[in-house]
């Protein structure tokens, strides 16, 4: 059997925006889904259910939860293509930024750990852009407010950078040196 393509090479590192991309919205908390961190952190997302599993006890449900059917479909259907696969026979799981952390203990690989440490980074960075900007902030709660329940935040983050980019309009330049004296009495 073919080894399935991952979305990151063996041992590259993972810019924190790609993993800034793969955080969602879901229920008023930023989330990482299992499929994506199994793709983060190369393992089977079935064998990081399993470990989780086997460590209910250190996931809460404060760090961790499962999709609805619905709000699995909507996810999908905000990201237009699933990432994830074929058919699942369950939801993926949703894990906060303390259930990722928790991850890499449970985990206990070399890559787990670093993985973690990019991951949290990528959630202290969306913190810190957000606490640097009110008004991101005041739309990021209006999106959790409306019927868009299920967004990815890289995409309002990247939208909010794009103005950012943008210039301001050029103030009228002053001339500078002397000025001609129309009356003609100068020459």
């Amino acid at each position: 059997m073919a080894k399935k393509q991952s979305i990151i090479g063996e041992k590259s590192i993972v810019p924190i925006e790609v993993v800034a991309q793969r955080i969602y919205l879901i229920r008023g908390e930023k989330v990482m889904l299992s499929p994506d961190l199994a793709a983060l952190y190369q393992v089977e997302p079935r064998a990081l259910v399993q470990a989780v599993k086997r460590n209910s006890d250190r996931f809460p449900a404060d760090f961790m939860f499962q999709l609805s059917g619905d709000e699995y479909e909507n996810l999908k259907s905000q990201i237009v293509i699933s990432s994830w696969g074929g058919a699942r026979r369950a939801n993926p799981y949703a894990f906060t930024e303390h259930g990722v952390a928790m991850l890499s203990a449970v985990l206990k690989s070399d890559r787990a750990v670093q993985m973690s440490v990019r991951i949290i980074r990528a959630f202290v960075k969306l913190r810190e852009i957000l606490a640097s900007n009110k008004d991101l902030a005041a739309r990021l709660e209006k999106v959790e407010s409306t019927q868009a329940k299920h967004t990815s935040v890289i995409t309002i983050l990247a939208e909010e950078i794009d103005n950012l980019k943008q210039l301001p309009p050029e103030p009228p330049r002053r001339r500078i040196g002397f000025l001609a004296d129309d009356t003609g009495e100068g020459e």
